[in-house]
């Protein structure tokens, strides 16, 4: 189904953005559908470089699988900027992967952050700023 037609469906109202996770959409999709994944993180000076605003509380999220189409509807409930180095264990528990542990999430959102930095001629250090979103699955 498309992101159009489960919006539709939910019944919600007002806008939304439809994305995929980065690494891994279909997997990371399916720890938001079973309510283990309920926060992400996305690298600050990103949304610098694309003059997008920052997420907010209240904005709707329709989650995309890896062929694009919709599998349920998020809504973010807070939002944050830290360095890396600051986000906590509770964070990376949140976001549901691996063990969910703070050492597992900064191999795997140092190698991940590196990359997409390095795909705007930026790099990463301990310091790089981060996005830190926490969202409620509403509609599956």
């Amino acid at each position: 189904m498309k992101a159009e037609e489960l919006w539709k469906k939910s019944g919600l109202s007002g806008t939304y953005e439809a994305w995929a996770f980065g690494e891994a959409p279909d997997k990371l999709a399916g720890l938001v559908i079973r309510g283990i994944k309920t926060a992400t993180c996305s690298a600050y000076d990103l949304y610098q470089i694309e003059n997008e605003p920052l997420p907010k509380p209240g904005d709707y999220s329709v989650i995309l699988n890896s062929d694009g189409e919709a599998v349920c509807i998020i809504e973010t409930v807070k939002v944050y900027v830290t360095e890396f180095c600051r986000v906590s264990a509770e964070h990376a528990f949140r976001e549901g992967e691996g063990d969910r542990s703070l050492e597992y999430w900064r191999a795997v959102h140092e190698s991940f952050l590196t990359g997409e930095l390095a795909s705007v001629s930026l790099s990463f250090d301990e310091n790089t700023k981060v996005v830190c979103e926490e969202f409620e699955v509403v509609y599956r």
